[in-house]
């Protein structure tokens, strides 16, 4: 069965939700393309496909018979070690075939390569290691433009044609003004009153400044649709080719004033490509959270090899590098700790504002900060691997994916300038044939109007760059929304179910409570080294903190000879001839091992929140060993701040009713499930959900994973170094239950943000046609209102960067 492949890359060239709908539809047609998304506010396109039926290069085929284009990293390289043109052409043939890569030409004369790539995909570095494997070298030529980089150059052509249209629309704009009654005490020179003269100031603006809205407008026209662009060109040539008759009838007649309308058809252009300008400078700060996690990343590691400190840039660390990070450095990679201690200031990809403690044998995550002692590391992730690396991939794919409300906003938008169309039409016949019969300016007049203040741009614009933003500040906070559309889930929860160890507790137990059965003939020391030697094979936490808290107490372990772990219920083990068991009533019951006289003792345990295990030895009862999970501080405020939201709160777990219910006491939870099984944590999901219920499972990811592939969304809860927990819809970086509540609270502060910007660009659209269709809305008016309508939905947007958690 052929690998799916999935790409992203920026398209240039779309003007408003209309061509964003077009292009998406187009790929999805593609036979090899299984999705295909596109997100207007990034200019992005994020597509899933069979790279046997389809590649990059068709589909940026398709998107140029569109009339749009693909943005491309363009990157060159020194080539050492061709020896003839053969050798030019194996490298130039294994370059073309690296996925991600547009085009690659080699040059055998200059020894040069030139490669076309979509950095989405594929890297410098990348394709560096691929021809190295060939016996070849490449190294960079110089350093390649980055996507920032693009956008600024593209905020700053936007203000270059702003400016030149403004030159030009300034005298235009001083003899509309002086129109107005209220202004008419304002002097304006008798030249600029001249049809010819402004002809010669509108038609700069017309064709120079407006050209990309006739390109914009015949690329659509020529794929069968409409977009923004065609409304401007519209709207704008109807009051310039209308002026420019009037001008040559001007010649003809010798009339003393004549109505000309170049101004409008200059102002509107002119106040659209300000909107613009405003609107690409918003919307390059909407992906500031990428920014500022890219640059986390540090540059440079000193590496030891060969016995030497040398320094390397952090891209050529390798898994294995030795690394030395002193006070006060970034640690460059992930990696583990094998010499050294100190804090380690993790809050810059957690959240968490302690440093945590570091020493040999612990893991460290690449970009944070190592504060006072120096640590030795072994590289254990990097490049793409590391946990940072793997944050940002999480945040742009949130950021690039649809939310379903965007959905139904992109079908409306689709039909939508078509519609404004046919009743602009419409409300130009009305004008000019019953309104105001034969007066083709009167009837100009609503009509331009109503294309330009119609334009679905804000519309377009209100949902990703609502995504964009709110998904980007809530991984400033370590909550990493796989996905738009699980933010827009997530705030329609209504019930919380919360796994117990790891989760609401530490998940770091320790044995607490030893209890000898005296009829069993084992004195303590026997019994533990009985129960630690069964019990070392095993993964468990629990049975984890038993032997450590045995070998803390100097008791030699041995190994079992025969092990076996029963999910929920306990171990068996047979230590030195001797048949062990350790575990709940159940297992002792499956192997009718009476333990009636310990029911009070286990009774006690566990009210008191501890999770006591019942020990046997060749089938008799022989004692019990406790061991307790210390509660998380922030547990019971987390909880308090849930119910506060109006959500039920569920603890499920495999402990016992008597130690759960304990446990659920100290953090206020009321409701409890359990002596749940692994598996049947699903099962309780799936019941609370036919009750009716949208349900959240939050859980570390490893037991809890079928629970929060069912839940309507599930929470992962850890430190960071896994955040590639597949099942899961949101990543929580800190193991801390107020995340759980911060990602309830940005899912609805998102979503209400994004109900915010629909409302307002429908009631713009909605109420403003009418009044432009009466005649009571001057088109240079409608023009402003249009472009400053997207520049507002954007800035709204932008308020999320400000959320305070």
């Amino acid at each position: 069965m052929t690998q799916t492949r999935q790409t992203s890359f920026k398209v240039t060239g779309m003007s408003c939700a209309a061509c964003a709908n077009r292009i998406e539809k187009a790929l999805n047609k593609l036979d090899g393309v299984q999705t295909a998304h596109v997100n207007l506010a990034l200019e992005k396109a994020t597509v899933e496909y069979d790279p046997q039926q389809v590649d990059l290069s068709r589909l940026e085929a398709r998107l140029e018979q569109l009339g749009y284009a693909i943005v491309k990293e363009k990157v060159e390289f020194e080539v050492d070690g061709m020896s003839c043109a053969a050798c030019a052409n194996r490298i130039e043939k294994t370059l073309n075939k690296m996925a991600g890569v547009f085009q690659a030409n080699v040059n055998f004369a200059l020894e040069r390569a030139a490669v076309a790539y979509n950095p989405a995909e594929v890297t410098p570095e990348e394709m560096i290691k691929r021809i190295d494997q060939l016996g070849f070298k490449l190294s960079l030529k110089e350093d390649r433009a980055g996507l920032d980089q693009a956008q600024d150059r593209e905020t700053g052509r936007q203000f270059r044609k702003f400016v030149w249209a403004a030159v030009f629309s300034l005298p235009l704009l001083w003899t509309m003004v002086s129109h107005f009654e209220w202004a008419a005490f304002i002097w304006v020179p008798d030249v600029l009153l001249n049809p010819w003269v402004q002809w010669a100031l509108a038609t700069p603006v017309q064709f120079v400044s407006g050209w990309q809205f006739y390109k914009g407008a015949y690329k659509a026209l020529r794929n069968k649709s409409a977009n923004m662009d065609v409304l401007v060109a519209l709207g704008t040539s109807a009051a310039y080719f209308y002026s420019l008759y009037l001008s040559i009838d001007w010649l003809r007649t010798g009339a003393h004033h004549v109505d000309l309308y170049y101004e409008t058809a200059a102002i509107i252009i002119t106040l659209i490509l300000l909107g613009k300008y405003f609107e690409a400078k918003a919307k390059g700060r909407t992906s500031q959270a990428i920014k500022k996690l890219m640059g986390l990343k540090p540059k440079t590691a000193l590496v030891i090899r060969n016995g030497q400190e040398i320094e390397i840039p952090v891209d050529e660390v390798v898994v294995g590098d030795i690394i030395l990070v002193k006070p006060g450095q970034k640690i460059p990679v992930d990696g583990e700790v094998i010499a050294g201690r100190s804090a380690v200031d993790e809050s810059m990809l957690t959240g968490e504002s302690i440093p945590v403690d570091k020493e040999a044998g612990d893991e460290v995550i690449g970009a944070t900060i190592n504060k006072n002692g120096t640590l030795k590391i072994k590289a254990t992730k990097v490049g793409k691997d590391t946990a940072l690396a793997q944050i940002v991939r999480v945040v742009e794919e949130a950021q690039g994916s649809k939310a379903p409300i965007q959905r139904m906003v992109d079908k409306v938008s689709g039909i939508f300038v078509p519609i404004v169309v046919i009743f602009a039409f419409l409300t130009f016949l009305f004008w000019y044939l019953i309104l105001t019969p034969g007066q083709l300016g009167s009837a100009l007049i609503p009509t331009i109007s109503i294309l330009v203040i119609a334009c679905p741009c804000a519309l377009g614009l209100a949902t990703p760059t609502s995504i964009m933003a709110g998904s980007g500040r809530s991984a400033e906070h370590g909550i990493l929304f796989k996905g738009g559309e699980h933010l827009e889930k997530t705030q329609a929860i209504t019930t919380v179910v919360l796994d117990k160890t790891g989760t609401v507790t530490k998940g770091e137990p320790e044995m607490t409570d030893v209890l000898v059965n005296p009829d069993a003939g084992l004195s303590e020391e026997e019994l533990l080294r009985l129960v630690g030697s069964a019990e070392k094979p095993s993964e468990h936490p629990l049975a984890q903190a038993l032997v450590q808290g045995i070998m803390d107490r100097n008791i030699k372990l041995t190994h079992p000879k025969a092990f076996e772990a029963v999910p929920g219920h306990g171990i068996t083990a047979e230590v030195d001839q001797h048949q062990v068991l350790v575990g709940t009533r159940r297992l002792m019951a499956k192997h009718n091992i009476d333990v009636s006289p310990a029911l009070g003792q286990l009774e006690q345990l566990e009210q008191e929140g501890k999770t006591a295990m019942l020990v046997a030895v060749d089938g008799t009862y022989a004692g019990i060993v406790a061991v307790a999970d210390r509660v998380k501080e922030t547990s019971r405020e987390a909880v308090a701040r849930m119910k506060a939201m109006g959500l039920e709160v569920l603890m499920i777990t495999g402990d016992n009713e008597r130690t759960a219910r304990a446990i659920a006491r100290q953090v206020g939870i009321d409701h409890v499930l359990a002596e749940v099984l692994p598996e049947g944590k699903a099962d309780e999901v799936k019941k609370l959900q036919q009750q009716g219920k949208k349900v959240a499972m939050v859980g570390d990811g490893i037991n809890d994973a079928p629970a929060l592939a069912v839940a309507d969304i599930g929470m992962a809860i850890g430190t960071g170094t896994d955040i590639a927990m597949e099942t899961a819809d949101i990543a929580l970086m800190r193991g801390d239950l107020n995340s759980v509540v911060d990602a309830l609270l940005m899912s609805r502060k998102t979503m209400r943000n994004i109900k915010q910007n629909l409302f307002w660009a429908f009631c713009y659209n909605t109420a403003a046609i009418p009044v432009a269709a009466a005649g009571l809305l001057q088109p240079w008016i409608a023009g402003a209102a249009m472009a400053f309508s997207s520049v507002s939905v954007v800035l709204n947007a932008l308020r999320l960067q400000r959320v305070k958690l």
